[in-house]
């Protein structure tokens, strides 16, 4: 369980990485609920959040410290990452939007994207925070993240095509390395 307490968020988020698709997700934001929530089944992921934000001023502080949680979360499970493929790739399509995601499990958090969202919102949603989750997220967990959007016009397709497509990456990228159960993916010895 990752908790965090500050003067603009409250968080308790919980993560099993072997899941079923399960979540139970409340962040105050009905898109990123279900953003979450598709990442969760995309990835198998079990992940239940709940945030009291200071949605009254924006989502900005909510989406981003879930970013940070959900990392925090992430680095914690994936331990000494000792038997696992440690790279996922994917070019996901949703409807007219593509978008291509490749993630490495290399204890080196970054975030690299190019996308350009037509709109600056999806509902209530700022859609320049999906960049502020990521950045976040794989920051915390240690990974490197790239996203690229090939095509779209539905702002909601693309962004919803990125959370899918981190998902299926990281679901690959924490697959069992079945050749080598044993060891750590890198010539270094540790990731």
């Amino acid at each position: 369980m990752i908790e965090r307490s500050t003067n603009e968020t409250s968080i308790s988020l919980s993560l099993e990485l072997h899941g079923k698709g399960r979540a139970e997700i409340d962040t105050g934001c009905g898109f990123l609920n279900h953003m979450l929530t598709l990442f969760a089944r995309h990835g198998s992921f079990d992940l239940s959040v709940c945030c009291k934000g200071d949605i009254d001023v924006d989502y900005h502080h909510t989406t981003e410290d879930i970013g940070i949680c959900l990392g925090q979360a992430f680095r914690d499970k994936m331990g000494d990452k000792r038997g696992i493929t440690r790279y996922g790739s994917i070019v996901l399509p949703m409807d007219e939007a593509l978008v291509l995601c490749a993630a490495d499990l290399s204890g080196r958090g970054g975030f690299y994207g190019e996308l350009s969202i037509p709109t600056e919102k999806v509902g209530d949603f700022d859609t320049e925070l999906c960049e502020e989750f990521f950045i976040a997220f794989a920051r915390e967990a240690g990974i490197t993240l790239h996203l690229r959007q090939l095509t779209g016009k539905n702002s909601h397709h693309i962004l919803e095509a990125c959370f899918k497509a981190v998902a299926r990456s990281l679901k690959m990228a924490l697959s069992p390395d079945t050749a080598n159960p044993d060891s750590v993916p890198s010539t270094k010895g540790v990731l």
